[in-house]
C-alpha cells in the first residue's frame, strides 16, 4: 500500500526470558545464605537472634540532685 506506514514491532522480552532471570537470582541468594550459614553458624544464630532482641534502653541521667553527690553520702 503505499503511504501506509507500518510499524516495527516493539521487541519485548518473552516471559520466559524474565523467569530464568528471576529463578536465577534466587539460586544465587539460596546459594550466598547457603555459603553464610555453612561458614560460621554460630554467627549465623547471632544474627538471627540479634533480630529479635529488644533494643536497650537509653541511658538516664541521674537528676539535679546527684550532681557531685556520692550515692552513700545520703
Amino acid at each position: 500500500m503505499p503511504g501506509a506506514v507500518f510499524q516495527e514491532p516493539m521487541s519485548t522480552m518473552s516471559l520466559t526470558t524474565v523467569l530464568i532471570a528471576v529463578a536465577a537470582l534466587l539460586a544465587l541468594a539460596v546459594v550466598v545464605v547457603a555459603v553464610l550459614i555453612l561458614r560460621d553458624p554460630v554467627a549465623t544464630r547471632r544474627r538471627v537472634e540479634s533480630v529479635f532482641r529488644r533494643p536497650e534502653r537509653p541511658a538516664r541521667t541521674a537528676g539535679d540532685e546527684q550532681y557531685y553527690r556520692p550515692y552513700w553520702s545520703r
